[in-house]
């Protein structure tokens, strides 16, 4: 009962620090620190918070910390944040792999069309990254096309069923 209490008391502290500090490194702390309680109730107002958010060095953090608790009713949120950043003239790389290694984490199949768009990247990381995604999630050697959701196999270029070429910036 004690440490439910506490449990308690943190979460709701670190929510708080989330949403009202003014520094963007206490809210990155909280954020952080919401990930490693894994408690599942936070994952909605990281959700929210994810919303509002306007700094990209705490937006990664609330990211990661939605990865560490493991709720899949995170995916769409983290998936939805992944395909801004992609969609960038510039793009953050390491939001990228913020984003794929908090899908990872989630094991849910609905992010492997998004994660797949970066499995023949001309960045190395990038590509290494998204492989080991799909062998997490779904530890079969194919991906979706993103235009017909065809399955392919993990080494092709492009797709066989629409001839879509399957590199992604």
């Amino acid at each position: 009962m004690y440490y439910h209490k506490n449990q308690n008391k943190l979460l709701n502290n670190l929510l708080k620090q989330l949403f009202h500090e003014k520094d963007w490194k206490s809210r990155a702390e909280a954020a952080r620190q919401l990930g490693f309680l894994k408690d599942g109730r936070a994952t909605n107002l990281l959700c929210r918070a994810l919303n509002s958010e306007k700094d990209p060095n705490v937006v990664m953090k609330i990211i990661e910390a939605m990865g560490n608790i493991g709720d899949p009713k995170a995916t769409m949120k983290i998936i939805e944040k992944l395909k801004e950043e992609s969609e960038k003239a510039i793009v953050n790389k390491y939001f990228i792999i913020n984003a794929i290694e908090a899908l990872k984490k989630l094991k849910d199949k609905r992010a492997l069309i998004f994660i797949g768009h970066y499995i023949n990247s001309e960045d190395d990381e990038l590509r290494e990254i998204a492989k080991n995604a799909f062998e997490i999630i779904e530890p079969a050697r194919i991906i979706i096309c993103p235009y017909c959701y065809t399955k392919i196999d993990l080494d092709s270029k492009f797709c066989k069923e629409c001839g879509e070429k399957l590199f992604f910036k």
